[in-house]
């Protein structure tokens, strides 16, 4: 039976949380935190930065922001959903991988526990559990459909009891496809009853997702539901906010708690919260909403084109993202690397058009990942792709 205290490493869960300035008060003579009462050291400021008081620290609570975002995914709630989210299951960071970096932190012991992933998957995972010392475990995505395989995952988890996390990427980086929700739900299901650990699932992309009704695809109004589930998203990709790092986790009130002690007081700078609290407001989920229509129709668009061209071979990913994963083919109509590299790194250096090799991925053989640009910019692909793609198998 999942016990978030056999989770968590021990040191974790007695840790007291540091007490900073803005904990206790935030209104008066503020003499409290070793602050520049004298302003910020800008020659020239306007009334909107002036009114962020950049010289004092920011809110390390950011209730507000947290309302509105809760607001914001509650209004479409997952077709499994039973209970409403509230601020008090988000802990905000600088970017997903903030969130990313702390689970493990929170969870796995350096040199001891594991993570598990399901490649081909977003590289950071990786990376941040060789910085923690945590072995990676993999079980990969089913083929062609980029799919979890279930069964292969409780096998892993009942084979190594070392394992504490799992991560899944949905919609998937670099596959572009939405994992089904009706097996992230089973594989909650399957696991809360025999295995101390944390489902992870990484929703970066998940506004992208077509909805087939009025239920959202996202899983992170579950968390209340399952204790088990910890769900990560981000104003980057459809609010189109990457310069700003702010990234979200949800999960149960508890783990929220827990997560909120360990992360640093003032992460999330006054400059940020600013943005984002616009940008999650009525009229910033508008101009998203808007801006999310315009990818998703241009993404047909593209892909149809390019699919038209020869030497480019399937669309491998899904349709769920803002970009897709194409195959590029040799002349003998087989999926080469090499000639995907080489059109990668002449599209960059000679076109000034950049897109990325995936091809050293887990069956994204010849892949290149192609994000959707602005319908001027996709004419300029089309024509620079062509052109030097026929010029390779030339």
């Amino acid at each position: 039976m999942f016990d978030l205290k056999d989770v968590v490493r021990p040191n974790i869960l007695t840790l007291e949380p540091y007490r900073c300035a803005r904990d206790d008060f935030k209104t008066g003579i503020l003499l409290d935190a070793n602050e520049n009462t004298h302003g910020p050291a800008l020659s020239e400021i306007t009334t909107a930065e002036e009114s962020l008081e950049l010289n004092r620290y920011p809110d390390p609570h950011q209730l507000e922001l947290k309302q509105q975002i809760v607001d914001f995914r509650n209004a479409s709630p997952n077709k499994h959903s039973t209970s409403q989210l509230t601020p008090q299951n988000l802990c905000l960071g600088v970017g997903s991988d903030e969130s990313i970096d702390m689970l493990l932190r929170c969870c796995c012991a350096p040199g001891k526990e594991k993570l598990l992933t399901c490649p081909p998957t977003y590289g950071m995972y990786a990376i941040c559990a060789i910085v923690n010392d945590v072995e990676t475990v993999k079980v990969p995505l089913t083929i062609p459909d980029f799919q979890i395989d279930v069964e292969g995952i409780v096998a892993k988890l009942e084979s190594d009891a070392n394992i504490k996390l799992i991560y899944l990427t949905s919609p998937g980086n670099p596959t572009g496809k939405l994992i089904n929700v009706d097996e992230i739900v089973g594989l909650l299901k399957r696991t809360i009853e025999s295995w101390n650990g944390l489902v992870v699932v990484d929703e970066a992309y998940i506004d992208f997702t077509a909805s087939n009704g009025k239920f959202s695809e996202s899983v992170s109004t579950l968390v209340n539901q399952f204790p088990n589930l910890v769900v990560l998203q981000t104003l980057s990709k459809s609010f189109g906010l990457a310069g700003i790092r702010l990234g979200i986790t949800f999960c149960n009130t508890e783990l929220s708690k827990i997560l909120n002690s360990i992360k640093y007081p003032y992460n999330i700078s006054s400059l940020t919260s600013d943005i984002a609290l616009k940008a999650t407001s009525p009229t910033g989920l508008a101009v998203m909403h808007k801006y999310v229509d315009s990818i998703i129709r241009q993404r047909q668009r593209l892909l149809k084109s390019l699919l038209d061209l020869k030497h480019v071979g399937r669309n491998i990913g899904g349709l769920d993202a803002n970009f897709i994963l194409l195959e590029i083919l040799n002349k003998d109509g087989e999926p080469s690397n090499e000639v995907a590299l080489k059109l990668y790194n002449t599209l960059a250096i000679d076109n000034a058009v950049v897109v990325r090799f995936r091809g050293t991925e887990l069956n994204c053989k010849g892949a290149l990942r192609i994000s959707i640009g602005t319908e001027e910019e996709n004419k300029e692909l089309l024509l620079k792709f062509e052109k030097v793609l026929n010029e390779i198998n030339s």
